[in-house]
Parts: structure tokens; C-alpha cells; sequence
């Protein structure tokens, strides 16, 4: 592997890691909640994205029977919202970890915007993207523009679908239960239900959008930069290949 200072940029590292990477070709990068974390967090938003597209737009009953007897909906809105449940309390507990956790795990909560540095990175990775760079440089956390995307896409994204969500919720908990009281002030700063539930939909794409871009950055990455991205999130390890020769 070529030298630390040129391949890994000094400002992405802690000490820790400055002296484990002059010595390896791999760092400890994620704690094992942040891995579960991720896995149960993306399990989650599939039940969340396709019960919800079913809310949206209903399936015809197949069954033969009474309505009565028929229960299609209240399972795709029981797993919709126990989903949502788990994505909420996982969330919660991420948060938690960004506070007890590595450096690491705080890049998800914040984009140092004020470092005229990390602009200049995040411009050297849209190039990289574009193919208009010829060698990529390595990280061993996330590189800027990931922790750009995924604060914007993500972190925001995923916040105001918990509170919208909660807020809907709330409309059939009514007046009076835990969820109206924390969230139904949202009904009075959007004005109308069909507003919020389109809102609500609208952020389901937005997530969907993301989950496809960073599938296929993270495959790419995995393939092109020659550092560990897919596997780095199950052993939590990054392993830097050796750079290819002249």
C-alpha cells in the first residue's frame, strides 16, 4: 500500500488510526452496534418502503369471503407500522451511540461545512465519480461526499420520516394518547392529513433514491478504489489493497 499521507487523508484520522495505518492494510473502523444498527436498519426500511407502497396504492383482495374475513391491509399496515417502530427506536439508539461510540460513528450527524478542506474533497469525490479522476483516494471512514450524501439523504431524510410517520400514527391513536401529544403538532404546521400522508409518500422515494445510489457507490467503490467498502460494514474492518502498478 502506498504511504498513509497519500492515500488516506490525514484530517479523516485518528491517531489511532494514523499509527495503524502506517503499519497495515486494514483498520477497525465500525463498532459492532453500528453494523447491527445498519443491517437492521436496512431490513427495516424495505418492510417500511414496500408496506408503504402498498398503503399508497392498495392491492386488490384476492380472497373469496366477507370483507370481515379479510385482513390483507391490517397485516400490511401492522408491518408497516412495527417497522417503522424498529426504525424509530434503532434511530434513537444510533444516536445514542454517536455520542459513546468512535469518531466513526459521529459522521453520519454532521458535515464540517465551515473547513475549506473538506469542500475541496468533496469536489476531488465528484470527480472521482464522474471518472474524471484517474486514482481514487482512501478513507477510512466515510469519504466527504458520502458523509455529505448521507447526512442530507439520510440522516435528515430518515428524521423527517420519523416524525411524519409518528404524526399519521397519531391520527388513529387520536386526541389524548402519547403519540398525539409529541406529534400532533405536525398536523397544524402542514394544515391537512392529505398533505402529510403526500409528504409522508414523497419521502419514501427520496429514501428509495438514496438506497439505490448507495448500493451502487458502495459495489463501485468496492471494485474501483481498491479499499473495502460492503465488507468493512459486517467485520467492521477497512482493508486497503495494495495500489496497482505503474
Amino acid at each position: 500500500m502506498a504511504s498513509p499521507s497519500t492515500t488516506v487523508p490525514a484530517h479523516d484520522l485518528a491517531p489511532e488510526d494514523l499509527a495503524s495505518v502506517s503499519h497495515q492494510t486494514s483498520v477497525y473502523v465500525y463498532e459492532a452496534p453500528v453494523r447491527i444498527w445498519h443491517w437492521v436498519n436496512a431490513a427495516a426500511i424495505m418492510v417500511l418502503c414496500v408496506s408503504g407502497y402498498f398503503i399508497g396504492s392498495p392491492p386488490p383482495s384476492m380472497q373469496i369471503g366477507e370483507a370481515v374475513q379479510q385482513f390483507v391491509f391490517g397485516y400490511i399496515r401492522f408491518a408497516h407500522f412495527a417497522a417503522g417502530m424498529i426504525l424509530t427506536f434503532g434511530f434513537l439508539g444510533r444516536i445514542y451511540w454517536a455520542f459513546f461510540g468512535n469518531h466513526h460513528a459521529r459522521q453520519l450527524f454532521y458535515v464540517p461545512f465551515w473547513r475549506v478542506e473538506y469542500w475541496r474533497e468533496v469536489l476531488f469525490e465528484v470527480r472521482w465519480y464522474l471518472f474524471l479522476a484517474k486514482e481514487p483516494k482512501k478513507y477510512v471512514g466515510h469519504n466527504p461526499l458520502a458523509q455529505l450524501a448521507m447526512f442530507f439523504f439520510f440522516t435528515l431524510g430518515v428524521s423527517f420520516m420519523i416524525v411524519t410517520g409518528l404524526a399519521l400514527y397519531a391520527e388513529g391513536a387520536q386526541e389524548g394518547s402519547l403519540t398525539a401529544d409529541l406529534f400532533g403538532w405536525v398536523h397544524g404546521l402542514i394544515w391537512n392529513s392529505q398533505r402529510l400522508h403526500t409528504l409522508h409518500h414523497l419521502g419514501m422515494w427520496w429514501i428509495v433514491i438514496f438506497m439505490m445510489i448507495h448500493i451502487y457507490v458502495a459495489i463501485r467503490e468496492d471494485i474501483m478504489s481498491r479499499q473495502s467498502i460492503v465488507s468493512t460494514m459486517i467485520s467492521g474492518t477497512r482493508t486497503f489493497k495494495d495500489d496497482r502498478p505503474d
